[in-house]
């Protein structure tokens, strides 16, 4: 397996990294136990997690994800395994996380609570990269930088990044780092995949000029790109089923982003293309993400084992320019279908 590097550091990937946002919410610890391992065995090296998650978000399960990987961990040497987590976004920002009492913000208090709490949780001394879960509209980015160039310079995190930011974002972050001489944001993890495509739009340059890395999450749209929503009755047990049920109006809104006429429709063509080639979509979604050069690993995940097969198999597939090309045709015909 050829490894990538994560922008100009050291910390050196397997192109897919084993998501683990759905541990101890829609699957257990045994079988996150099990889907670990199959990453890992696979040849995976990079796995991330979050303060926040399980999802969807609830206050009663807010660590508990970190807490089933740490005990995982305990299993593997430790330098085998370049691990990532985040702390929660500001409730200045798309929503208020159920923690610490809903007043998260990024400043240097609630990023070393944060950082104390992921360690323990995860039974570690160090992150290897530690990422903003969403920027602050309301602390100065220079003010957030400097409590997280601390934590390196402590040796509790080796690098930084940013996820669901803008090209704006991105940019000034950087730009603070360098006339202030603070550690910068590595990486940027966005959502990006065959049904959200904009990435490309302007986010893609800032990551090539720079040497920031793409960390993909929801490759296969949140499992739409699998194909299984497709069928005349949703999957009772699927994630975004459930979602469509949830009391909390946010969560079924973010359902209905994922699964529209338009998605379904461009999935369907999609696996059209997949079926052509002799793959899965599954393994068409993922081959997608990380055949782009500013992509550095692809986030994956699963709630069973066998989930992974498809996906792992990206990992060995090359997709020619005629696939490319069909894929690309299927996104004029459907632009933006996730809105």
């Amino acid at each position: 397996m050829k490894h990538r590097y994560i922008g100009k550091t050291g910390l050196r990937v397997s192109p897919l990294c084993m998501g683990t946002m759905t541990f101890g919410s829609f699957c257990d610890e045994r079988e996150s136990f099990a889907i670990m391992d199959k990453a890992y065995e696979a040849g995976v090296n990079f796995f991330d997690t979050a303060e926040l998650y399980p999802v969807p978000p609830r206050a009663s399960w807010a660590g508990r994800t970190e807490e089933i990987v740490g005990r995982w961990l305990k299993g593997r040497p430790r330098d085998s395994v370049i691990l990532a987590t985040k702390v929660a976004g500001a409730a200045s920002g798309w929503f208020v996380p159920p923690i610490r009492h809903g007043l998260t913000a990024i400043d240097r208090f609630h990023i070393e609570r944060a950082v104390e709490g992921s360690l323990k949780r995860l039974g570690t001394d160090y992150i290897d990269l530690y990422q903003m879960h969403w920027p602050d509209t309301v602390v100065p980015i220079e003010e957030s930088l400097e409590a997280f160039d601390r934590l390196v310079g402590s040796g509790k995190v080796r690098y930084i990044g940013t996820s669901n930011d803008t090209a704006y974002g991105l940019t000034k972050a950087n730009e603070a780092s360098r006339y202030l001489k603070l550690a910068r944001f590595e990486s940027i993890q966005n959502n990006f995949s065959l049904l959200n495509r904009r990435f490309l739009d302007e986010l893609a340059t800032v990551c090539r000029q720079e040497k920031i890395s793409l960390l993909p999450y929801a490759p296969l749209a949140g499992g739409v790109l699998t194909g299984k929503y497709n069928g005349e009755f949703f999957p009772p047990e699927a994630r975004f089923t459930r979602y469509l049920q949830d009391k909390n109006p946010r969560v079924r809104a973010q359902a209905a982003r994922y699964l529209n006429d338009r998605t379904l429709e461009a999935t369907a063509l999609y696996k059209e293309i997949a079926d052509a080639a002799g793959m899965s979509l599954t393994t068409l979604a993922v081959a997608w993400s990380i055949h782009h050069d500013f992509v550095a690993s692809s986030i994956i995940g699963a709630t069973r084992a066998e989930q992974l097969d498809e996906t792992l198999a990206a990992m060995n597939v090359t997709l020619d320019d005629e696939v490319l090309a069909a894929c690309d045709g299927v996104h004029e015909a459907i632009l933006y279908p996730m809105g």
